[in-house]
């Protein structure tokens, strides 16, 4: 039976049942079969743990796993594609009934994909998007929606005139990409006054950080600055007090900053006027929706495309991958409309960011 909705009438009991099964945090150690407590083994490579939104990432996953009641295994493959093949293999001698993985290059990942659909084991890719292969669900935000909203917030708050950097994340990325040619469409059509810098970085602080301060250089009357990541967060922050920038929107001298998480210290700098914005990627959803579909995945369910009862959308990506696009807000001081569009104030209690 096809189940249009995550939370349908049959996984809702299902989630009930299962929510009071709690075990204690790190590793789960079930058998093959899951007959731990009749708890599914389900394998979760952590993408990297260098940046606070994965750190959060990292936190969150064996409290949704305490809450669904499934035993976990876990690999961290610090953001190297070679480490994450290594992982799967690890993950399958280990019996695990499912995987969640995060693949950072969502090319190199399709050979790991094939061999895990042979051996029948299912899925999810949380975050990113495989250029190719099978998975059983995506759940991820749309990231083209975000570099839309950066493109929208900065091209208004500059009045549709002056320079722009964007440091962009890699571009071996499916999310470097959909946010990169968002923003460039965005400004091309409805800001065509405003120049764009893009400054590939291969989400690295320090590649992030010296070329936004070679443009500085270049060109110091840049007035936006849009971080396809947090991970230039630091820098960027650094940079902006050297070159005494960190001043009020009022001021003439006001370089507005967009990011790109909605990690703690982004909600905090916005409180604080060190940065403008930031899109809020739901580190807390990624975690619970990767295992709950894994594990509706082991039990046999599927899904069709449409509204969810959890706020989404399930999308067909292509013939036989389907993705889930979470809400991901474009936060801000005051909570007020930018372009038309809505905004969530930075200390709103639904942000993750204010919780984690």
């Amino acid at each position: 039976m096809n189940h249009r909705h995550l939370l349908s009438a049959g996984l809702t009991v299902l989630l009930g049942a299962t929510a009071a099964l709690t075990t204690g945090c790190g590793d789960r150690s079930g058998d093959a079969t899951g007959s731990g407590g009749g708890k599914p083994l389900i394998g979760v490579d952590y993408p990297r743990s260098d940046t606070d939104f994965w750190n959060s990432y990292i936190k969150y996953v064996p409290q949704s796993a305490d809450e669904l009641g499934v035993e976990l295994k876990t690999t961290n493959s610090q953001n190297d594609i070679a480490n994450l093949i290594s992982n799967a293999q690890t993950f399958m001698s280990q019996g695990v009934k499912g995987v969640v993985m995060a693949p950072q290059d969502t090319a190199a990942i399709a050979p790991t994909l094939s061999q895990l659909e042979n051996r029948k084991i299912p899925v999810v890719t949380i975050d990113t998007r495989p250029d190719s292969g099978k998975v059983f669900m995506v759940v991820r935000a749309d990231n083209r929606a975000y570099g839309t909203k950066a493109c929208q917030f900065l091209g208004t708050k500059l009045g549709g005139r002056g320079k722009v950097v964007m440091l962009q994340g890699g571009l071996d990325s499916i999310n470097g990409r959909d946010r990169t040619e968002a923003f460039n469409e965005c400004m091309g059509k409805e800001f065509p006054g405003i120049k764009v810098f893009g400054e590939a970085t291969d989400w690295k602080a320090d590649v992030a950080a010296s070329k936004l301060q070679t443009r500085f250089a270049s060109d110091p009357d840049i007035k936006g600055v849009y971080m396809q990541s947090s991970f230039a967060l630091s820098g960027t922050l650094q940079i902006l007090k050297q070159r005494e920038l960190q001043v009020p929107p009022t001021d003439p001298k006001h370089v507005f900053v967009v990011s790109n998480d909605g990690i703690p210290e982004e909600l905090k700098n916005i409180g604080g006027g060190l940065i403008d914005a930031t899109v809020s990627q739901p580190a807390d959803l990624y975690a619970r929706y990767g295992l709950e579909y894994a594990k509706a995945a082991i039990e046999g369910k599927t899904f069709q495309p449409g509204p969810t009862e959890h706020g989404s959308t399930i999308i067909q990506v292509r013939e036989g991958l389907l993705e889930d696009q979470l809400p991901a807000p474009l936060v801000t001081l005051d909570g007020a409309p930018i372009g038309g569009q809505p905004t969530v104030k930075f200390d709103d209690p639904s942000l993750w960011g204010r919780n984690a």
